[in-house]
Order: C-alpha cells, then structure tokens, then sequence
C-alpha cells in the first residue's frame, strides 16, 4: 500500500508539471509572441518566418499584417467634414467612403435626431461599430443589412451619397461611358447605374487603406473597441470647428429645422420655444470627445489626432501633410492638385450644400457676418468651456465680431498623440 501511495503521488505530481507546462506554453504563444495590437507585431523579430508562424499558430487574434491604414473621420454636420473627406477621396491608393452609418441610423432609428434615448444611441452605436469593422475589412455586403428595399444580386441604386466616393465611381465599380475617367457626384449614378456591391468589395481590397467618413458617433470613447482590435490598424481624425461657425451653416442649410434660430437672428428676439440643445449637445460631445483625446489614455496612442476646421482652412497643404504624416501615409499628387485646385474659389464656387470647391481661409470666417451679435454672445456663454479647451476667443463686442482684423482662434498647436 506504501508502494501504491507513493505512486499515485508522483503521478499526481507529474500531472500537475504537465498541465502547468502546458499552460506556460499556451500562454506563451497566445501573448508573448505578438505582444502588442498592431500591424507590425510580427514583422520586427529577427526571424520574420519564425515570427509569422507564431502569429499564424496563435488561437487568440488574427493580427492585421496587410499594413492597411484605417482611418475614421470623426466630425459632426456642419464641421467641414466633407472637405476632409475630399483629402482622402482624392489619393490613389484610398478606398473611400462618405457616411456609411446613414443607413444604420434610417433604418434602426429614422427618427434619431430627435431622440434622446440612451438606449436608442447604445442601439445605434452597437450597430454603427458593427459595421465600421465589417467595411475596413472590405466586407461591403453587410451593408445589405441596413440598406432598404434590400439589394438584389448584390446591386443596389439606393447606396447613400454614392457618387462622393470616387472609387465607387471608377473602373471597375464603374465603367463610364467615353474617355473621361473622373465623374462628378451628380453624374456617377447617372452614366454608372446601380451599384454593384461585389466589384465595390474587390476595389476595396485593392485599395492600399480605408477611410470612412461619419457625422453618427458622438465621441472617441464610442470608438476604443475598434481601436483596441487588433485585426484593425484604426488612426481617427477628430475634426472640430468653431460651435459659432456650426450653427451659422446649421441655421443656413437646415432652414426647417433651424427655423426658430433664424427667426431669432432676424428679429432679435428669442422664441420661447427655442430647443438650444441644438446647440448644447455639439458643445457637450466636443468637450467630452476632445477631453478624452487630449487626456491621452493609453488606448489611443497613436492613434488619435485632433484637427481645427479653421486651421486646415488657413493653411490646408500644411495640415493636410500633418495629417498625411500622422497617419503614415505618402500623400499623394492627386490630393496637393485637388487642394490647390479647390481651396481659391469665388462665392459662386460652392453652388451645392455639401459642395468642397471655395475659399477655404474666408468660409472658415463666414459666420461672424451670418449671425447677430446676441446669438454669438449667448452661443459664447453656452459653450464657454469647450470654446476655451478649443482655443477659440469670444467677441466682446459687435464691433469685434465683425472686424476680421481681430482674430478669434487662438494658435494652438494640437500635437497627434504618438
């Protein structure tokens, strides 16, 4: 019996040796071959082979190797988000795609604009980041989900904005009709026909990168479980502008909805009934967003990069480089000629709401001769806090408003978070 017990000790013991071997190894392979979330966690060893097969075996997470940048820009209507598209609708080697999330928020929740549902946004978000991961990988059927009537064969006519990307509207996605290779918005539906999801999925995946556009998620903390995947390489570009300048073009472009700031602009007296958290929830998703930017948490380093309307409308060839340069992207030729090409147009330039062709540097200061002196003041008090994180200065005075002379935006240098 002695014998026996002394036996089944070892044994036992020996048990425990393997599975803690076991364990050690599985671990090791799981967590220490590619330590860190990023497209370069396998490509820095020594032994590239050795290290890819450690990736390849490991049961985890499937690394995104292709060195394929994603690339969200994260802005609110009314921002110039549509400009910053354009630099990257422009370049050669970017798959492009404006406001995909439209068809997530029409389809869950037609009436969001006017909710102020928790759950609703949860439901909205949810969705939103479901698809965002699906896109960035090239999978554009699921957007057959969202989009109504459902597509048939993989084609559908109802894809929001089609034409705003220009990979959409070129070979082979598209095969216009004659030489001319380069289709403005409103033609590209016309010569192009519907869309046919399967040759837009191929042309994603030839494209070198990803960027996608969207005006539907509030802040950068809605983003960290896409930034935190590691099958993503996700850089985000916070865009913001003066809530002064945003609700001037509001007031102009959304007339219905910003009938009773019009009228209070026009009169001078202020409705009773005016819903201001038109205006306060802007200045609320600003703050909230860009303080957790500039706190710099671990998550978004190098990942993050917080960029003002009104400086890439004074200078867009430098910024646009900073941005080219955060992002780790060569810039491409065809984004400097569309920049120099579309940044000196006159008051006629700009005929469409969404329109990118104008003087940059003199839209940017539109506004201060759009809006009365006592709507800018109540719009100072009522984002006094996120205009000074912003770097933008309040005007004292009717006088000053109007005097382009006086600068209201501070120099502020928003250095990317690397």
């Amino acid at each position: 019996m002695q014998c026996s017990w002394k036996a089944v000790l070892l044994l036992a013991l020996a048990s425990i040796a393997i599975q803690y071997t076991a364990i050690r190894t599985f671990t090791a392979k799981s967590f220490h071959s590619c330590p860190i979330p990023s497209p370069v966690n396998c490509s820095l060893s020594q032994d590239a082979d050795a290290a890819d097969r450690l990736c390849d075996e490991s049961p985890t997470f499937a690394y995104n190797l292709s060195r394929k940048t994603h690339v969200l820009i994260l802005a609110t209507t009314r921002s110039g988000s549509s400009f910053v598209g354009q630099l990257f609708n422009q370049h050669f080697d970017v798959f492009y795609l404006f406001e995909p999330l439209y068809h997530v928020q029409y389809t869950l929740i037609p009436k969001l604009t006017q909710s102020k549902s928790t759950t609703d946004r949860r439901v909205m978000l949810g969705a939103s980041r479901d698809l965002l991961r699906s896109l960035y990988d090239c999978d554009l059927y699921f957007l057959e989900n969202y989009i109504k009537p459902q597509p048939i064969n993989h084609t559908t006519d109802r894809l929001f904005r089609r034409g705003a990307s220009k990979a959409l509207c070129s070979p082979p996605v598209c095969e216009p009709l004659g030489a001319d290779l380069h289709l403005e918005e409103g033609d590209c539906v016309k010569k192009c026909g519907t869309l046919n999801l399967t040759l837009a999925t191929e042309s994603c995946r030839e494209h070198g990168h990803v960027a996608i556009k969207t005006v539907r998620v509030p802040e950068v903390s809605d983003l960290r479980a896409l930034v935190e995947d590691p099958r993503l390489n996700l850089k985000v570009i916070q865009l913001v502008r003066d809530p002064r300048g945003i609700l001037a073009s509001r007031s102009e472009t959304f007339r219905d909805t910003y009938r009773l700031w019009r009228i209070w602009d026009g009169t001078g007296r202020k409705p009773y009934n005016l819903d201001i958290t038109q205006l306060t929830t802007v200045c609320e998703d600003f703050w909230n967003s860009v303080s957790t930017g500039l706190n710099r948490p671990p998550w978004l380093k190098g990942k993050y990069m917080l960029v003002r309307y009104e400086d890439l409308a004074r200078n867009p060839m430098k910024k646009t480089e900073e941005i080219y340069d955060f992002l780790g992207i060569p810039m491409d030729s065809n984004v400097e000629r569309w920049i120099q090409n579309n940044t000196r147009g006159d008051r006629s330039s700009s005929k469409h709401k969404y329109g990118t062709v104008r003087n940059s540097a003199a839209t940017a200061e539109k506004w201060r001769f759009r809006l009365s002196y006592e709507i800018v003041a109540f719009t100072q008090r009522a984002c006094q806090q996120v205009l000074a994180q912003l770097g933008y200065r309040a005007a004292g005075s009717e006088e000053e408003l109007k005097n382009l002379s006086i600068s209201l935006v501070e120099e502020r240098d928003f250095l990317p978070f690397s």
